[in-house]
């Protein structure tokens, strides 16, 4: 192998590596220095002083203990330049090196709750998650969100001076905050994934990176925190959602309708780990939550052999259980499909929402096919006409175009 080939094997391997521990690492670092932002900035450095150093020293043979201790020293630097040689320094600068994070579980957890502190902006949560806790760099992204880097790294270094202001610290939450703090690291991995399941704009339907980072964090939830029913629940509706990625676009991209999927395609093995995750929610008890009623919706779309044959009562039964647990318009909306079997019951159920979701395509898309199946044309075809000007995914607005055409 030449010298080039072997720089380039050597930075794949340390990128890699730094996909899958960098989480464990910047915790640890932020456990030792309290201070996330100093963590993740040293973090950063050691990351690009392998970089540099493993193509052409070789790989150590403990690269994480590596990075661990360079973070380390890089972070005494600081502390030095600032002239705050305060009690962190002793701290880090004696003893032994960092322990492997293999041991320091609770880092990353705390790490997770850190990210998606209260005093951030949701833009703000989900862009410092996927940087400090997924390992994603900035133009990653990015190119995940349709927006410049320039922008993701404001939100990050914005998101970095918040905590700081708010004397955010790194520590687990106290009991008695523990549940509307989880409440947000599951808000910003179902977020993720519903920007990578159902892109909002630009050119793909599905952003498959995106999506599969957020089952890897729900996983890494669920096996931190075994005993919280809800995470299981989001664990379960990432996968069995996930599961019909397969069949929901054609060869070309283009969408591909629940009815018309194939569903031999479906992963079965996400199916699987769904139907696992969703018994381990019930066994918790305490009742199924926001995550788990709509896991327990996409289960029976997951087991059902065709549309025809699909539990729409059991479905119609779990949206109202959800919409009395935490109502909202898209779940009514939802609902409304759901009984959609009866186009003239449904449509008044579609109308009723129409106001608190201004400028829905999904709205008006729904509308015009309920519309459609009672003989109400040209109604439809207003409502079509708004869908495509309201819809911000080409994908999308390819299938609802065709189905314009259709009625001329």
């Amino acid at each position: 192998m030449s010298g080039a080939a072997e720089t380039v094997t050597a930075r794949r391997r340390v990128e890699a590596l730094w996909r899958i521990e960098s989480a464990r690492i910047v915790g640890a670092l932020a456990r030792y220095t309290g201070d996330l932002a100093l963590a993740e900035d040293v973090a950063q450095e050691a990351l690009a002083e392998a970089l540099v150093n493993w193509p052409r020293e070789g790989i150590p043979r403990d690269p994480v203990a590596w990075l661990l201790t360079t973070g380390r020293r890089r972070a005494i630097d600081t502390f030095r330049r600032r002239s705050a040689l305060d009690d962190r320094l002793p701290q880090l600068d004696t003893g032994p090196a960092p322990e492997r994070p293999d041991d320091t579980d609770d880092d990353v957890l705390t790490l997770m709750f850190t990210a998606c502190h209260p005093v951030l902006s949701r833009e703000a949560r989900v862009a410092l998650t996927l940087r400090v806790v997924g390992g994603l760099t900035s133009d990653e992204i990015a190119r995940a969100f349709l927006v410049s880097t320039a922008t993701v790294q404001a939100r990050i270094t914005r998101a970095k001076k918040s905590l700081g202001a708010a004397d955010a610290g790194f520590e687990a939450p106290q009991a008695d905050e523990l549940g509307s703090r989880l409440a947000s690291v599951l808000s910003v991995v179902y977020v993720i994934f519903t920007e990578g399941s159902s892109a909002s704009s630009g050119g793909s339907l599905i952003r498959f990176d995106l999506a599969g980072e957020a089952r890897r964090l729900a996983r890494v939830l669920a096996r931190l925190m075994p005993g919280e029913n809800e995470v299981h629940g989001l664990s379960a509706l990432l996968e069995l959602t996930s599961a019909r990625f397969p069949a929901r676009t054609d060869a070309d991209g283009e969408p591909v309708l629940l009815e018309d999927q194939n569903r031999r395609l479906w992963d079965t093995s996400a199916i699987r780990r769904g139907r696992a995750a969703l018994r381990s929610a019930e066994r918790i008890g305490r009742g199924l939550g926001y995550y788990g009623l709509q896991a327990a919706i996409a289960e029976c779309h997951a087991v059902a052999p065709s549309v025809a044959e699909t539990d729409w009562d059991r479905i119609v039964a779990l949206y109202e259980a959800l919409g009395t647990l935490a109502p909202s318009p898209i779940v009514e909306l939802n609902r409304a499909v759901a009984v959609s079997r009866d186009p003239a019951e449904a449509l008044p159920l579609v109308d009723a929402v129409a106001e608190g979701l201004p400028g829905s395509h999904q709205v008006a898309g729904v509308r015009g096919e309920l519309l459609l199946r009672l003989g109400r044309t040209a109604e439809a075809r207003a409502e079509l006409e708004r869908a495509v000007s309201q819809c911000g995914n080409d994908r999308e607005r390819t299938v609802l175009t065709r189905k314009l055409a259709t009625l001329d």
